[in-house]
């Protein structure tokens, strides 16, 4: 019997490993997500039965003793491992009820009780299904506001490419048995990604906070045997800029005055809080051959049509009324300004207080392309080898080539780097193009027809209105609202799960009706 949803009543949830995104309703334009929160669990310690504060698991429930950093995080030493070094603590006898989520959580942390977190998603697979139910069912009914008894709302899930098929259809049988959804489906991340671009093949590059995760992607499947993971991350960014800034005096002096110095751990807690802040507030570019600058200037003629397209005209007044500010000031003005310029000096207030960044800034992301420098940071990772750690190049040259020779064309042809990370920081995309050019073949007497030329990187096109200017770190999100919008609207089709689908065929259902394994 075919099924009709209201485009108002689909829910879509973006799960990544240290995120979850989520919004209700399909839009003409689609919308960015409205609810987004850490992927993350806590339960007060006094009725744990877990590990203990500073005890890691593995998605085996094995425990280790990896370092935490400030805050309360440790990391895996491996390249290619999946196993993450976010705090697992598992407590057998807890029910979903126990578990502090979202606002809950934070406000039992800002109260000062005695709390254990836990990353279920970190792995990027599930390292405890109470506590993944627990973060669903917060998103679904408490901050969405659906109620179970009525839910007449289909679900549209994205996931880490990690899951096994018991994986999905354990997956299924919650949304189905613990929440009442009234269709459900699946999309892997990777996928979601490459459609927010407009492209079928690709390449995707997905920068978390301690790993990467790479994708080749051929004719609109993922290349399971090439997929990724390199264990470079935001989080190593952070640390490595850190680092650098305490050569900045003027910082330090703000941070640390002479006639009252701070502890060592206000002076790390400072400094690590500050660059969280310069990424996010966009004051960071990659360095990169052949950048250029895509705002169009005004002398000459400015074609308005293609700044109006592209959302850019704010970026073309400000840049106007910044020239005619500058030919007004006076010489000596005119010349300190070319010196700041020059200089690449940057004010930001931070905690109430003004601050002056330069170049340095701009070396944010160079662990990514050169893990070796994280051998400097002085503590961090001692047990750590460095030189065995693949580049993000690297591991991207790595990941294409291990795909047939006659896909690989079409792959490079589809470089998109997204994550959270790309939504402040701009120019990832085109620094690792030009770090990829040794992959491919320029010496024109040794190409073929199967042989890359170029690389081309994508991006999320300017015409998905509420994306525009937003990065392109919401790739996932508005991928999964493509999929829902095609999967959900048609009734004939089966590329979701309905109530009497799984009821005839139980969790099996979800493999043979999802858009990612057909």
């Amino acid at each position: 019997m075919p099924v009709a949803f209201r485009d108002s009543s689909v829910i879509i949830i973006e799960n990544g490993r240290t995120l979850i995104r989520a919004g209700i309703g399909l839009h003409d334009l689609l919308k960015t997500p409205s609810v987004t929160i850490p992927a993350r669990v806590g339960f007060r310690k006094s009725t744990s039965q877990g590990s203990g504060d500073n005890t890691n698991a593995d998605s085996n429930g094995r425990s280790s003793s990896t370092p935490l950093d400030i805050n309360g995080i440790g990391r895996s030493s491996a390249s290619t491992s999946r196993a993450s070094s976010l705090p697992y603590q598992t407590n057998p006898s807890a029910k979903v009820t126990d578990y502090l989520v979202g606002a809950q959580l934070d406000e039992a942390l800002e109260a000062g009780q005695d709390i254990a977190i836990s990353w279920p998603f970190a792995d990027g697979d599930v390292r405890d299904w109470i506590q993944a139910e627990a973060i669903w069912k917060y998103v679904i009914f408490n901050i969405l506001q659906l109620r179970r008894a009525q839910n007449e709302s289909p679900v549209l899930l994205s996931i880490t490419p990690a899951f096994s098929r018991h994986g999905y259809e354990r997956i299924c049988q919650t949304f189905f048995e613990r929440f009442n959804v009234a269709g459900f489906s699946l999309v892997e991340r990777p996928m979601a990604q490459i459609y927010a671009a407009n492209s079928l093949s690709g390449v995707v590059v997905d920068i978390g906070y301690e790993t990467t995760d790479i994708t080749p992607i051929h004719n609109g499947f993922p290349i399971r045997a090439a997929q990724t993971t390199t264990s470079l991350g935001i989080r190593d960014c952070q640390k490595y800029l850190a680092h650098l800034l305490r050569s900045n005096q003027s910082i330090l002096s703000v941070i640390s005055p002479p006639d009252n110095p701070s502890s060592p751990e206000v002076v790390e807690k400072y400094l690590a809080d500050l660059v969280k802040h310069v990424w996010e507030e966009g004051l960071v570019k990659v360095p990169s051959h052949g950048q250029t600058v895509d705002i169009p200037d005004d002398e000459g003629v400015t074609d308005i049509a293609a700044v109006l397209v592209a959302g850019k005209e704010k970026a073309v007044i400000e840049t106007g009324l910044k020239k005619k500010a500058t030919a007004k000031a006076s010489a000596a003005e005119q010349a300190r300004a070319k010196e700041i310029e020059a200089m690449d000096l940057v004010t930001t207030s931070f905690r109430d207080q003004t601050l002056t960044l330069g170049k340095e800034r701009h070396r944010f992301c160079e662990p990514l392309f050169d893990p070796t420098l994280l051998r400097t940071l002085p503590g961090f990772d001692l047990e750590c080898d460095f030189d065995t750690i693949m580049p993000l190049q690297d591991a991207v040259g790595h990941a294409v080539g291990q795909t047939e020779v006659d896909q690989r064309q079409d792959i490079w042809q589809g470089l998109f780097v997204t994550g959270d990370l790309t939504n402040h920081v701009k120019g990832i995309g085109t620094a690792l193009q030009s770090r990829l050019a040794p992959f491919i073949l320029t010496n024109p007497d040794q190409l073929n027809e199967v042989q890359a030329r170029v690389i081309r990187v994508l991006n999320v096109p300017e015409y998905f209105a509420e994306y525009r200017e937003k990065g392109d770190g919401l790739a996932a999100f508005l991928g999964t609202s493509i999929v829902a919008k095609v999967a959900f609207n048609d009734s004939q089709g089966k590329n979701f799960v309905t109530k009497s689908d799984y009821t005839e065929k139980g969790p099996k259902a979800i493999i043979e009706m999802s858009p990612t394994l057909l």
